[in-house]
């Protein structure tokens, strides 16, 4: 009976050892951000390699599907020294030299401005300060916050 319980914990211990050895499959936290590794969209795929704090047996993952991710995208650009149209964007008519010109504008000004009133210079000393300055006398005593 005691070697059966042996062999039924040693086996039952042995095999949570050997479950680290598997794939992952790349579910993204927030939907609508891809998971990038090493330039790839690894969002929804099988991710297989050796990961975590003391497993530095294979260092690049292997990833089965995803799709390449350009860091750099490469979009467009209109030069327009080429003497080439835009592939997008708004149609420019550059009008003729001899055509009839708008009337100009009438003159328009307007102008804001802000001033205090022109105040006597200031000091912390009052103008007709008092000889003597008396402070509140107060007679009556009061008792000691602790008894004695």
């Amino acid at each position: 009976m005691r070697i059966g319980v042996a062999l039924a914990l040693s086996i039952a211990m042995t095999s949570t050892a050997s479950a680290g050895g598997g794939f992952d499959i790349v579910i993204p936290g927030r939907p609508g951000v891809p998971v990038i590794i090493n330039g790839i969209d690894a969002s929804y795929t099988v991710v297989e390699g050796e990961w975590g704090l003391g497993q530095n047996n294979q260092v690049q993952p292997t990833i089965y599907g995803g799709r390449y991710i350009d860091p750099v995208p490469r979009v467009g650009h209109y030069y327009p020294s080429a003497g080439r149209m835009p592939g997008y964007g708004r149609l420019e008519i550059e009008p003729s030299a001899n055509r009839r010109l708008p009337q100009p504008a009438e003159s328009y000004h307007q102008s804001w401005s802000v001033h205090s009133a022109p105040l006597p210079a200031q000091s912390n000393v009052p103008v007709d300060p008092p000889a003597i300055i008396y402070a509140p006398q107060d007679d009556r005593r009061r008792p000691l916050p602790f008894p004695r």
